[in-house]
């Protein structure tokens, strides 16, 4: 599904995002980008990680860590793993995401 919205990130306390993590490394990197860019002008972001599969999430969300943590940044980006759960046959964590700086 695809929700197409128009306001400002500026009208957003807290921007949240959300990724499947059964799908492949590309929408992962996408995702990191996007997050890095939001940073530059919000002090913390929190995405929500998704699957069918509980074992994918902690590989996912490690090499999401892995890539933000690569990133040319004078201050590295602070991650906080939060809360698990689970609807019926998905599973899900949160991450909370803040700015070095």
């Amino acid at each position: 599904m695809r929700v197409e919205y128009s306001f400002g990130i500026e009208n957003v306390e807290v921007p949240y995002f959300s990724v499947e993590s059964a799908e492949g490394p590309e929408k992962l990197f996408r995702l990191a980008t996007l997050v890095m860019n939001v940073l530059e002008i919000k002090p913390r972001v929190d995405v929500i990680f998704h699957s069918p599969n509980v074992a994918d999430l902690p590989k996912k969300i490690a090499a999401f860590e892995q890539i933000l943590n690569s990133a040319p940044r004078p201050s590295p980006v602070k991650i906080e793993q939060g809360e698990d759960g689970s609807l019926g046959n998905s599973y899900y964590r949160w991450v909370s995401l803040r700015s070095g700086s």
